[in-house]
C-alpha cells in the first residue's frame, strides 16, 4: 500500500491546505489506493521557529483528521521532517512548491535524499495565490482572544519553549508594543511571550511612589487597558498579595479576566521596592504564614491553568542561600506553581547558585528570574541554569522617560517643534496608525 506524507502545522487550516490535501488523494487514487498521513507539527516545534499556535496539537489534530481524504494525523515533533520519514519511509511527500527557493530550499533537498535512499519521491505542489498566513494571524489579532484562551496560554509556552520571555507594559499603548514588536533572527521570527504588569512602572506612569499606594481597583483599570489591545498571556506583579482575604478576590478576579499567573513576594509591612535591598527597612513574612496565603490563592481559583508564583526575597534581604532554598521548598508544599528567586546583584553568580540548588528539588516548578541589576546575563545562559520565565520588568518606563525628557528639553531650547519632532517623535501618522480601529 502506498503512502503519502504530508506535514503541516495548520493552526489556520486554509485553502492551501485543503489544495495540497486534495492532490495527494487524487495522487494515492492513481495509484490504486493507499494512506495518506499528515505530520502535525507538535506546538513545541512551531514555537521553535515562531509564534505560539492559537490552537493546542489536540485541537488541531481534530480538525485535521476530520479532513475529507486524510487517513492519519501523527506528531512531528520537530521541524525536520526527517525523524518521522524513516520510521514511515512514505512512497511520496507533498508539499508547496514556495519551498524551493529561501530558507525552505535546503530542508526540501535534505528530504529528497532521505527519501531517495527507498525510492521516495518528492512532489512541489503550485502554491496556492492570496492565500497569506500573516494576514490571517493579523485578522485573528484584531478579533481578539478570550480570557479563557489568555489564561491557558502562559501553560502552553511553559511547555513548548525553553525559556519564555516577558516584557513589561504600563499602559495600552506600552502593551501594543509588546504585542507587535518583532525581529528576524536566523530566519526566525522571534517576539515576546507574553505581559509583566509592574507594579513599579504602573505607579511611575501615575506619578505616585511604588509603595502600593495604587490599590486593586486603580489596577485593574489598567490590565483592562492591556487586555483590550494584546492577545498575549498577562503576569500580573502582585506586591505581597495583600491580606490573606484581599488576596483571595484578587486571584478570583485576575483568573476571570484570562490573566494567566500573579508573583506575590514574601515580604510584610509599607512596601520598599527589592532593589533598595537593606538600604531601607522591609520585613519578610514567616514561611509558615506566607504558605497559607499560596494555599488559600490556590482553593479561591476555579480552573487548573491559573498559576499564583512565590517570589522569594531572602537574598534581597542578605538571609542566605538556605533560608532561600527553605522557603522555595515550603512554597511548592503550599502549591505555589512557580518560584521567582530575586536579586539587587550586579552579576548572575547569586541566582545561578540559586537555580543549581533549586534545580535538585523532587517537586521543582517553573523557575522565574528578573534580571534588572544582573542585566549582562543573556537568555542562552539562563537556558543553561533552567530558568524557565524572564521578566523584563521595567525596560519600556524607563526608556520613554529619557525619551520625553530630551523632547521637552528640546523645544525649551529650541523655541519650537521641529528639531524634537526630527529626533525624538514618530511620525503623526504612525502613532495614529499604530492604534488599530484609527
Amino acid at each position: 500500500m502506498k503512502k503519502v506524507y504530508i506535514g503541516m502545522s495548520a493552526d489556520l487550516l486554509h485553502p492551501g491546505h485543503l489544495n495540497i490535501i486534495d492532490e495527494a488523494r487524487k495522487l494515492l487514487d492513481s495509484l490504486g489506493g493507499g494512506e495518506l498521513i499528515v505530520g502535525l507539527l507538535t506546538d513545541k516545534a512551531i514555537a521553535s521557529y515562531k509564534r505560539l499556535p492559537y490552537m493546542t496539537w489536540e485541537q488541531r489534530k481534530i480538525v485535521v483528521e476530520n479532513v475529507k481524504g486524510v487517513d492519519k494525523v501523527i506528531a512531528q515533533e520537530t521541524l525536520d521532517y526527517v525523524p518521522n520519514l524513516i520510521k514511515i519511509k512514505p512512497d511520496y511527500v507533498l508539499h508547496g512548491d514556495d519551498w524551493k527557493e529561501g530558507v525552505q530550499a535546503k530542508t526540501r533537498q535534505r528530504i529528497i535524499d532521505v527519501m531517495s535512499e527507498w525510492g521516495g519521491k518528492v512532489i512541489d505542489i503550485p502554491y496556492t495565490k492570496g492565500i497569506s498566513s500573516t494576514q490571517l494571524n493579523n485578522i485573528l489579532k484584531e478579533v481578539g482572544t478570550t480570557p479563557e484562551i489568555r489564561c491557558k496560554r502562559l501553560r502552553r509556552l511553559l511547555n513548548s519553549k525553553d525559556i519564555v520571555t516577558i516584557l513589561e507594559a504600563h499602559n495600552g499603548l506600552s502593551g501594543l508594543i509588546v504585542e507587535n514588536i518583532s525581529i528576524n533572527e536566523n530566519n526566525k521570527k522571534v517576539e515576546f511571550d507574553g505581559i509583566w504588569l509592574s507594579s513599579l512602572t504602573q505607579s511611575a506612569a501615575k506619578g505616585k511612589p511604588d509603595t502600593g499606594y495604587l490599590d486593586t481597583i486603580s489596577r485593574m483599570e489598567t490590565l483592562n487597558d492591556i487586555l483590550e489591545v494584546t492577545t498575549k498571556p498577562v503576569i500580573y506583579d502582585g506586591d505581597n498579595g495583600g491580606c490573606q482575604e484581599h488576596f483571595v478576590m484578587t486571584v478570583k478576579t485576575l483568573e476571570r479576566l484570562g490573566v494567566s499567573a500573579i508573583i506575590i513576594e514574601d515580604k510584610i509591612g509599607l512596601k520598599k521596592n527589592s532593589l533598595f535591598g537593606c538600604e531601607v527597612e522591609q520585613n519578610q513574612d514567616t514561611k509558615e504564614e506566607f504558605a497559607q496565603k499560596i494555599k488559600a490563592g490556590k482553593q479561591a481559583q476555579v480552573g487548573e491553568d491559573f498559576m499564583i508564583i512565590a517570589r522569594i526575597e531572602s537574598l534581597i534581604l542578605e538571609k542566605g542561600m538556605n533560608d532561600a532554598i527553605d522557603r522555595a521548598k515550603a512554597y511548592l508544599e503550599a502549591g505555589a506553581d512557580g518560584i521567582m528567586i530575586h536579586s539587587c546583584r550586579e552579576t548572575f553568580d547569586e541566582v545561578k547558585e540559586f537555580a543549581r540548588l533549586y534545580n535538585e528539588l523532587p517537586n521543582r516548578k517553573p523557575l522565574v528570574v528578573v534580571p534588572s541589576s544582573y542585566c549582562e546575563v543573556d537568555e542562552k545562559e539562563l537556558v543553561e541554569n533552567n530558568i524557565n520565565i524572564v521578566i523584563y520588568a521595567n525596560q519600556l518606563l524607563r526608556a520613554a522617560y529619557p525619551a520625553m525628557v530630551n523632547s521637552a528639553k528640546s523645544i525649551l531650547e529650541n523655541h519650537r517643534a521641529k528639531e524634537a519632532s526630527d529626533k525624538y517623535c514618530m511620525k503623526i501618522k504612525d502613532i495614529i496608525t499604530l492604534i488599530p480601529g484609527s
